[in-house]
């Protein structure tokens, strides 16, 4: 099953796959931000700073599915004892802890004008900078231990504990008053966020979602290259 993920086969593809991933990510981020900066109406009561929830709103949900992405995969390479499970994973991480960072930044900008301060402790942002923390543990890990299988256990158990603070994330503003406003876009019942603001909050997820890609194509694409320089067939 894993013969697929042998550092030379899969190095064909993932080599070829940036270019073609850099066209398409400007393409799809110079259409977000036309639809966000341009033609998406400006908020009535925040007028122009409204325009940060498109930067802000699909950093925060890339860093959680990566997070989550990270957990599935580190547990997945325990089970099945695929080291290349473990490889993916780490190759995630970076551009997650880089949208979990940009969320946490834009979001003390956005709060200034909103909330009249840069930072509350308020649930929600206090469990997105908690989230920070076990993205920072997570790279740590990888960079002081040398011992793989030691550093793919600890690993693991940092992403089984971080994953429970990402329910906590979601539903902070249902369990507790915060100052963030309750989730405005649901997919199982009617959305209160207009379409205007809808499509282009959209476009931009998409476009950050292949940035993270890039990220991830160009990290993973120099472990595989540093495995084959130690002549390893397998992982």
């Amino acid at each position: 099953m894993f013969k697929i993920f042998e550092p030379n086969k899969i190095f064909l593809v993932t080599s070829r796959l940036p270019k073609y991933v850099v066209g398409l990510f400007c393409i799809v981020l110079i259409i977000g931000l036309a639809e966000a900066l341009i033609f998406s109406p400006e908020d009535y009561k925040q007028s122009d700073a409204v325009r940060i929830m498109y930067v802000h709103v699909p950093a925060a949900w890339i860093s959680l599915g990566i997070f989550t992405s990270i957990t599935i995969l580190s547990i997945s390479g325990f089970i099945f004892k695929s080291k290349n499970l473990f490889l993916i994973a780490k190759s995630l991480a970076p551009s997650g802890f880089v949208f979990n960072l940009i969320a946490l930044v834009t979001g003390s900008i956005w709060g200034k004008p909103t909330w009249g301060t840069w930072w509350a402790w308020d649930a929600r942002i206090t469990s997105m900078l908690i989230l920070l923390l076990f993205y920072g543990m997570y790279l740590i890990v990888w960079r002081i231990y040398e011992d793989k299988e030691k550093v793919y256990k600890i690993s693991m158990i940092i992403t089984l504990i971080g994953i429970i603070n990402v329910p906590i994330i979601k539903y902070s503003v249902d369990w507790w008053n915060t100052l963030h406003q309750p989730a405005s876009i649901n997919i199982l019942a009617k959305s209160s966020i207009h379409s205007s603001m809808l499509f282009p909050l959209g476009i931009m997820t998409a476009a950050f979602a292949l940035f993270s890609l890039l990220i991830f194509l160009m990290k993973y694409n120099t472990e595989l290259i540093k495995i084959k320089n130690k002549g390893l067939d397998r992982l």
